[in-house]
């Protein structure tokens, strides 16, 4: 599978911006690929002002998403502030070229910036199958909480996406390589870069790790769209000679 990592800046709270930005290096890209992943809260940045920028999931950013997968014959991933039934969501859509969307909202809110007091929390994981492969996408801070990372489906692709300050990447970067290790898959984290109204600083530090927890891409400070391949029958003959995941705990998250 050829997956495809934009690292972006992120115009602040403007969203017209950020799907024009996003439109041009999506488009000018011109390498096969068949998963286009993008930043958490790719049209805003990481803002606490819910009231003034969610949007419904079938509304513009949607039809967007779906013109993208369709001009590149890709599944497209990220983040965006949604309104539903009066809740506020930090909801990744994913969105195929068919059409077909699938979505799930972010279960571990970031309390340090206010975030669960504006959002409501996801309940479920998202696992979709994809030509081929069985993936299951996550949000930024999910990636500090293993429990809800565990690869308890058997799923061959773990992707995050961030909004993952300067501050604290040295976590990012560490925590993305023991998810790796203890899932025995490849693991993707896309970050963004630049500075946010908050005057937080983000270097995106994005990274492909491997099932045995081998970096095979990263990439600080600078925009860049990178596209690379991943050999689910190599990650398939690691898991059968080191059968680790076999000997996992069970247990039921309530």
């Amino acid at each position: 599978m050829k997956v495809t990592l934009i690292q972006a800046d992120l115009v602040w709270q403007d969203k017209v911006a950020n799907l024009q930005h996003f439109d041009a290096l999506i488009m000018a890209h011109q390498e096969a690929t068949d998963v286009i992943i993008l930043p958490e809260m790719f049209t805003t940045g990481f803002s606490m002002r819910p009231e003034f920028l969610a949007e419904a999931t079938g509304s513009a950013t949607l039809a967007q998403m779906r013109v993208w997968a369709t001009a590149k014959d890709a599944a497209i991933c990220g983040s965006i502030i949604v309104i539903e039934e009066g809740v506020y969501y930090n909801r990744l859509l994913w969105v195929q070229p068919d059409g077909k969307f699938f979505y799930y909202d972010k279960r571990h809110l970031f309390g340090l910036a206010e975030e669960d007091k504006y959002f409501g929390a996801g309940a479920q994981k998202l696992i979709v199958t994809w030509r081929g492969w069985k993936i299951c996408p996550l949000i930024c801070y999910d990636i500090r909480f293993p429990v809800w990372s565990r690869n308890v489906e058997n799923y061959d692709l773990l992707i995050y996406i961030a909004n993952f300050p300067q501050r604290r990447i040295h976590a990012w970067k560490t925590l993305l390589l023991a998810r790796a290790i203890e899932n025995q898959c490849f693991t993707i984290g896309v970050n963004r870069v630049g500075d946010d109204a908050t005057g937080l600083h983000y270097t995106g530090d994005s990274c492909i790790v491997d099932y045995e927890g081998n970096l095979l891409f990263h990439h600080s400070e600078e925009e860049i769209t990178i596209t690379q391949t991943l050999d689910l029958a190599a990650q398939q003959s690691f898991r059968q000679s080191l059968p680790f995941l076999k000997d996992k705990d069970t247990f039921t998250i309530i």
